[in-house]
């Protein structure tokens, strides 16, 4: 542990620390120039910065959460979406429609995602390669046309719910960004400790050894059925934490935000940093959240270009591929 604290790394963990901060200082001082000086300075606010900042912090947790299937044992996840949405709904749900309070909707959204995982996971214990990608890729569609046509369990139309209530800490109600960033933050924090952990573990190795031949693996005395079940659970229990959040930060959800295109984009995510590497999966996140951001339509983009971001995405990956085709952050045998 003590190799890890060294100026370097305290640095930046003062500068994520002090995110906030530095954005707010931003308005103060675009505020002070213009309030003295008569001059608008062509700078963005500090809270929307904040809020893309917030919004790429759910991406790298959904990274994080399935390079566990893609990158440590090695099966193409394309519904990985489908556990977003499952954490999502069930922790919206359970604060919009009966009133429990986000700190017992989270967990229970947790266990229902995990729950989901093992489901989806025991009947594909034998499938890998195409098979498995197809399978998990009609799992996500499912869900996504039942929260979108079953009204009488959603409650609205499009899977649609609103009004879900903010996060509440001693009877403080946390909506600012500023609060959002500390909390996404936390979370993060805390997956990436755990996942680091099962990583370097005997859990770990088991997952590489089955990445890396499952007859091999199977012949040295590893239960295959065992460790994919816990990877496909641990996989779908931080996909539905990022859908526990994104509830509550959204404030309203409908079933256009867990389409297929979001599980192609996490993928991408996890393909760009270099699968395998969890800080490989915080990179690729981080990099494709704020590109996603930046490059909607009346940003940087004119409105009627916005589509054009997929393209963009499209020409970096291909490049990644050209030039790095391990990721950004090559994993160290």
């Amino acid at each position: 542990m003590r190799d890890k604290l060294t100026p370097k790394n305290i640095g930046i963990s003062l500068i994520i620390l002090l995110v906030p901060a530095f954005m707010y200082l931003i308005d103060a001082f675009a505020l002070y120039v213009s309030s003295n000086y008569g001059v608008m300075l062509p700078l963005p606010s500090g809270d929307y910065i904040l809020r893309i900042i917030v919004q790429a912090g759910v991406y790298i947790l959904l990274a994080v959460g399935l390079n566990i299937v893609c990158g440590d044992t090695g099966l193409l996840d394309l519904g990985y979406a489908g556990f977003y949405l499952i954490g999502g709904y069930t922790a919206g749900l359970l604060m919009a429609r009966l009133g429990f309070s986000y700190w017992i909707a989270l967990p229970l959204a947790v266990l229902n995602g995990a729950l989901w995982g093992l489901l989806r996971g025991i009947p594909t214990l034998r499938l890998t390669g195409d098979y498995f990608a197809i399978v998990t890729f009609g799992f996500a569609e499912l869900l996504v046309q039942v929260v979108k046509n079953e009204i009488w369990l959603i409650g609205g139309p499009n899977g649609f719910v609103n009004n879900i209530p903010p996060v509440t800490i001693f009877g403080i109600e946390l909506f600012q960004n500023w609060h959002h960033y500390y909390h996404i933050l936390i979370l993060i924090l805390l997956t990436v400790f755990i996942t680091y952990r099962l990583k370097e573990s005997r859990v770990g190795r088991a997952w590489t050894a089955i990445r890396e031949d499952e007859q091999a693996a199977e012949s040295m005395g590893i239960n295959l059925s065992r460790y994919k079940s816990l990877a496909f659970a641990v996989s779908a229990a931080v996909g539905a934490l990022g859908g526990g959040f994104i509830a509550q930060f959204q404030v309203n959800i409908s079933a256009k935000l867990f389409d297929f295109w979001e599980s192609i984009f996490i993928l991408c995510m996890v393909v760009l940093g270099g699968t395998g590497s969890i800080r490989g999966s915080i990179i690729g996140a981080a990099i494709l959240a704020t590109l996603g951001e930046l490059l909607r339509g009346g940003n940087i983009l004119p409105s009627e270009f916005g589509g054009a971001r997929y393209l963009i995405f499209g020409v970096i990956l291909i490049v990644i591929m050209r030039f790095r085709p391990s990721g950004l952050a090559v994993k160290k045998a």
